[in-house]
């Protein structure tokens, strides 16, 4: 009988407590049960992981920008023949090659090396030579030639590879540590005199080779690629889910960056993962896919609509400053990552170093953006404009402007095939004058073809002012190009 009463007792404790879940989950109009208060209803879980994974991934854009993009200028070369540690490259870079804001100044040695085969050293023989290893992460590596510690002395540059544990030699060699296998080395060899076929022949006049002597190695070829079309830009993936699979290879290939730990995070809640496949499902390739959209407009708006004051070289003219740091070569300030200006610079640009950015006459090179006339209102393609440079300019080397495609950011392709007007060859015998009036535009100005770059109607288009070996007045005001005006007829000299 007491076994019984405690059975009816339970019983009626069991269906007590069933009665009460109605009225513990409280249902709305819809007949969906909500939580207790404290908790997520399950759409409102769908849509904080779908916001998530949304923030998540444009940041994540943004930040590994350059790493595609570095994917990218290892792929065009490799399309055109240059082979990492085998075939090194030779051209002078004109607009038939698709390069984030190349120039044709001077003739072009891309290098890819590969430093899975161990430590490889990179002799430079004395001269003009400017060169710069970057990882593929396009993270700055070295300096060598004219801004690196040899000062364009010559010498012998030694890369380490990350994963290196070995003693590196005491002496003999200057030491860089990488930190990735693939290394892009650019090398440029200044144009003497102008004289381009002898800047050519100074770069087939660098050595790579192992520090092991004992490494199987060839002496690597030079191929000139002079004239090929050639596209080292990520325009293709740049607003589409491939973006994210090209992210996905090259993390794979690579060793782990120690200083991208936590970035590495963020990539691994969205599923990509070093030693593990890129499998998304529907819902996070569609946030993928809107993440690359949002990320390449919002890196578009920080470098063509910059709104941070430092931009400004000088109070009354619209240039501005390419790079809004100078601290490093990668874009450090003294207690933190400048994120907006590293994403100004990679959506224009390719490749950093402390030499590119000083704002001193120890710099090897300055460069400033402009993309506005004098009236604050964008570059347009079917204006023509007039930009007046006072002489001389202060630089020890050379200057130029060069004339880039907003869209592809690099050199503006028309049938002029010409997109920089430069004191080494356009501009070489006006330099007794005292200032250089420069023209812009979809025709030519009658008596001014010389220093004239055409441009494309209904297109938008941006140039870089570079000045190599910049002096003083450059830096403090003393000296200043004028603005692009707009002219609506050009008179005869």
């Amino acid at each position: 009988m007491q076994n019984k009463q405690v059975l009816v007792g339970a019983t009626w404790f069991v269906a007590a407590c069933f009665s009460v879940l109605p009225n513990t989950f409280a249902q709305d109009k819809t007949g969906i049960s909500k939580p207790p208060t404290g908790f997520p209803a399950a759409d409102d879980v769908q849509r904080a992981y779908d916001e998530a994974d949304l923030n998540r991934a444009v940041q994540a854009y943004k930040f590994f920008y350059p790493t595609v993009s570095g994917a990218a200028i290892v792929k065009g070369n490799e399309e055109i023949g240059v082979v990492p540690n085998k075939v090194f490259g030779i051209l002078d870079c004109a607009p038939e090659q698709l390069v984030f804001t190349a120039n044709s100044d001077t003739p072009y040695g891309p290098l890819l090396l590969d430093l899975g085969v161990g430590p490889l050293v990179v002799e430079l023989p004395a001269g003009p030579l400017i060169v710069c290893s970057m990882d593929i992460n396009q993270r700055w590596v070295a300096d060598m030639g004219l801004p690196g510690p040899d000062a364009g002395k010559g010498g012998k540059h030694l890369l380490l590879p990350p994963a290196y544990k070995g003693k590196p030699p005491e002496s003999g060699y200057f030491v860089h540590q990488a930190s990735s296998n693939r290394q892009i080395v650019g090398a440029r060899s200044l144009p003497v005199n102008g004289d381009v076929k002898v800047a050519k022949e100074r770069l087939t006049t660098i050595k790579v080779y192992p520090l092991d002597s004992a490494t199987k190695w060839e002496e690597p070829k030079w191929l000139d690629v002079t004239g090929k079309t050639q596209d080292t830009t990520p325009r293709q993936w740049e607003d589409n889910f491939k973006f994210w699979e090209v992210l996905h290879q090259t993390v794979d290939a690579e060793p782990t960056y120690k200083g991208y730990h936590n970035y590495y995070g963020e990539l691994a809640a969205l599923g990509i993962e070093k030693g593990k496949p890129f499998q998304p499902d529907a819902r996070l390739k569609a946030i993928l896919e809107k993440a690359s959209k949002l990320g390449i407009a919002q890196m578009r708006a920080q470098s063509f609509g910059d709104r941070r004051p430092e931009r400004i070289v000088w109070r009354d003219r619209m240039w501005e400053w390419a790079s809004l740091r100078f601290e490093d070569g990668d874009f450090n300030t003294a207690g933190r990552l400048d994120t907006t200006a590293r994403e100004k610079w990679f959506y224009q640009a390719i490749g950093a170093s402390p030499a590119m950015f000083r704002r001193d006459t120890n710099a090897g090179s300055l460069y400033w953006l402009g993309l506005r006339d004098g009236g604050g209102t964008y570059l347009d393609g079917g204006k023509t404009y007039k930009l007046t440079v006072p002489q001389p300019v202060p630089g020890k080397l050379f200057w130029s402007v060069t004339v880039y495609d907003s869209d592809s950011r690099s050199q503006i392709q028309t049938d002029q095939k010409k997109a920089a007007l430069r004191s080494l060859f356009e501009l070489k015998d006006m330099a007794g004058e005292k200032s250089i009036d420069l023209y812009f535009g979809p025709k030519a100005p009658t008596g001014h073809e010389g220093r004239w770059i055409k441009t494309i109607p209904g297109k938008g288009w941006f140039t870089y002012f570079r000045i190599y070996g910049p002096e003083k007045p450059a830096f403090d005001g003393s000296w200043r190009p004028g603005d692009f005006e707009e002219v609506k007829s050009v008179e005869k000299p």
